[in-house]
């Protein structure tokens, strides 16, 4: 049974601090003051017996039981806030479907499964966000998205969670059409005359690439940028000898057109699995099944088989 003493704004309090990673962003956000949160959070522990949280760094991090009050926690907000909104939203049927796109997949895969769904589900408000690895994968766990699409993370990430494997990627570097790499025998060899632009440490790729550099004796550290937006990157290295190291999938429009280029890496980059991830013990609804359905859909005619690696 439910203690009496917890109430819904001890749990409001703890799953916006563990998502945002800090009692002042999560006091912002709740439009109270940080020593209300705190308060608050304290008494929850209080009342559960256990620390939620791991305040010996900047950054609050969730503690293992921490992780697990948010899995729980964060199913049972989101049924509420689908029982009120089923209730409310009766007369008209409005139902909503809140999905996380990672870079790899929000260039072709996603935008191709959205229309594909809103042509079967017009009554349902399809709610994309775009963020790196560790953010989305935290919404997806206190339950403000209800699936990751994308590139699948590091075993850590994905405890309690899911994954529907759709294809799987490689990492490319890209340059600009006309770049001087192109003409050369062996350009991963002449990598430390150049300007790299690399993925950031949040980035689930930036671990692979970086220990593909290191076993070329280049140090990550002499980046000269690090992104993995298209927008940005595609100027870079449009504009410069910038070689970008990114998921195919960013960039697989600019390669189709020729606007960009990819050098040749053999097999020393395997980027790994794109697919779905949602909450192990979530209920599968309708609207998620049949947007899995768009999604496969979708990367049948994006990527026929025996084209996965492309």
């Amino acid at each position: 049974m439910l203690d009496p003493r917890i109430r819904l704004r001890h749990l409001r309090c703890f799953l916006e601090t563990a998502r945002l990673g800090s009692l002042s962003a999560a006091a912002d956000m709740l439009n109270v003051s940080q020593p209300a949160v705190s308060k608050t959070i304290r008494e929850l522990e209080d009342v559960l017996g256990k620390p939620l949280f791991d305040r010996a760094h900047r950054r609050l991090t969730l503690t293992s039981v921490g992780r697990v009050f948010q899995q729980h926690a964060g199913a049972a907000m989101a049924e509420l806030s689908r029982a009120q909104s089923l209730v409310k939203d009766t007369p008209s049927q409005i139902t909503r479907l809140s999905v996380g796109v990672l870079p790899t997949a929000a260039t072709s895969l996603m935008p191709r499964a959205a229309l594909a769904f809103r042509d079967t589900h017009p009554n349902c408000l399809l709610r994309v966000s775009t963020g790196p690895n560790w953010l989305l994968m935290s919404q997806l766990r206190d339950s403000s998205l209800d699936m990751v699409v994308g590139r699948m993370g590091n075993a850590e990430v994905m405890q309690h969670l899911s994954f529907h494997h759709l294809y799987s990627e490689d990492i490319a570097a890209v340059v600009r059409p006309d770049h001087p790499l192109l003409e050369t025998p062996a350009p991963l060899d002449m990598l430390h005359g150049y300007p790299l632009l690399l993925p950031p440490p949040g980035a689930v790729i930036a671990p692979l690439v970086r220990a593909f550099l290191s076993r070329r004796g280049i140090a990550a550290q002499t980046a000269a940028f690090e992104s993995v937006s298209l927008a940005f990157g595609r100027r870079v290295i449009q504009s410069s000898d910038a070689v970008w190291f990114i998921s195919r999938g960013v960039v697989e429009d600019e390669l189709d057109t020729k606007t960009l280029s990819t050098l040749p890496l053999g097999n020393d980059l395997r980027g790994g699995p794109i697919g779905i991830s949602m909450r192990a013990d979530g209920v599968l609804t309708e609207e998620q099944s049949n947007l899995i359905h768009a999604l496969e859909t979708a990367r049948d005619a994006l990527r026929p088989i025996g084209t996965a690696h492309r």
